[in-house]
């Protein structure tokens, strides 16, 4: 297998990790009408699938860089598969927590191993995690406007059965193509590139402590937004209350248009470094936090808009740091403390969130409390070098 076909694989499975993780939050709606339930109840249901999600990411890291990733990533795609056409044939609540934990277990491996395999395999780290970045916003688009049409036509179960086949699928074919092409990609770039970080303790220990704050707060703020803005714009958008295909429409396309944010930081990473351009982004986000808070109607399309493009954009600047300051045979690990802390923090969202609509208490508070959280990855990011790390990234993995 060449290096482009791997990369091929990998970036469609960006796509469809989080394509499978936004499903639900859509699909809570039209469960809640069809069990007649509430949505905060039906909210809850999804705990298993960010709280497994989260578990299974040090494994996750551990295999990485002890097995064949691209073994592994073939495995997401088959585990996916199963899991989500088991959570479409659940016919209650019990059922389809369990098939959310497994759906969740299986979504945990793709950050720690296919984050890695793009830094193996790419030449300009920058722009490869950009790319790889866009698919898997792609993901999140896709799956609130495909979860949104089907769900409202054909059932909540078709908007989870449609993936699995589709990733099963996918699954199959790159199971097949390893047996047929011979060694991995995995396992050769392994062999052919050496580590390239060359960074003083000191530094590196700074760079850690700022992806893991970074990673705890921004992931807090990232997850929460993603997992509430369906909500958000069936309470503040004028006009579509109720409408679920309008509201699943409305969110894939904040997402869609904001998945390309990352291309320009992507470049901008390889020239000017992590710090500046972090800096601008979280800026950004607080201020837009503070206003969303406040207003209402298409205003909050415009706005919410603009927030989850510079959430979006901030994604490959971790992982970036990684890449120049960690060494190949740990890039995983490190990926999945950083994704540990992330989604911890998402698993977390899921009840604060219901709790807070169960209180009472609405967009106008929670947007703030996301606004702080934000502040405190400001603060840590004054801590970066202003200099970037200057490594070669070069691999000798064959192009074609």
């Amino acid at each position: 297998m060449t290096r482009r076909e791997a990369l091929h694989f990998i970036n469609a499975a960006h796509f469809f990790d989080h394509f499978f993780l936004l499903i639900f939050p859509t699909a809570a709606l039209a469960i809640a009408r069809a069990w007649d339930m509430t949505y905060s109840e039906v909210l809850l249901l999804g705990s298993p699938l960010y709280v497994m999600f989260a578990l299974g990411t040090l494994p996750a890291g551990w295999l990485g860089d002890w097995v064949d990733r691209m073994k592994l990533i073939a495995l997401f795609y088959l585990g996916c598969g199963a899991s989500s056409l088991f959570i479409a044939l659940s016919p209650g609540p019990a059922s389809l927590m369990i098939g959310l934990g497994m759906l969740g277990l299986f979504t945990a491996l793709y950050h720690p191993v296919g984050l890695a395999l793009v830094a193996d395999l790419s030449e300009r780290t920058g722009r490869a995690l950009a790319v790889n970045g866009v698919f898997g916003n792609m993901g999140l688009a896709g799956a609130a406007a495909v979860t949104g049409i089907l769900a409202s036509h054909l059932g909540w179960e078709t908007a989870f059965a449609v993936p699995g086949l589709v990733s099963f699928a996918v699954g199959s074919v790159l199971f097949l193509r390893q047996h047929v092409g011979g060694n991995s990609a995995a396992s050769q770039v392994t062999s052919a590139r050496g580590d390239t970080a060359s960074t003083r303790l000191r530094t590196q220990v700074v760079v850690l402590a700022v992806i893991f704050a970074a990673a705890l707060f921004g992931g807090f703020v990232f997850n929460a937004v993603t997992i509430s803005l369906p909500k958000f714009f069936d309470e503040r958008l004028v006009s579509v209350a109720g409408d679920l295909s309008w509201i699943g429409a409305s969110t894939g396309l904040v997402f869609a248009i904001s998945a390309f944010a990352q291309l320009p930081v992507g470049e901008l990473l390889d020239r000017f470094g992590a710090r500046p351009i972090l800096l601008f982004l979280l800026i950004a986000q607080i201020v837009l936090l503070a206003c969303l808070s406040q207003v209402a109607g298409w205003v909050t399309l415009v706005l919410a808009l603009l927030l989850v493009t510079m959430l979006f954009a901030e994604i490959p600047i971790t992982t970036w740091l990684i890449s120049r300051h960690i060494r190949s045979g740990l890039r995983s690990r490190v990926v999945s403390a950083e994704y540990v802390l992330s989604l911890g923090m998402a698993s977390a969202a899921v009840p604060l969130i219901a709790g807070m609509h169960v209180t009472g208490l609405g967009f106008d508070v929670q947007f703030i409390v996301f606004a702080a959280s934000a502040c405190l990855v400001l603060v840590a990011t004054l801590f970066l070098p202003s200099n970037r790390t200057q490594t070669a990234t070069l691999s000798t993995y064959p192009a074609e």
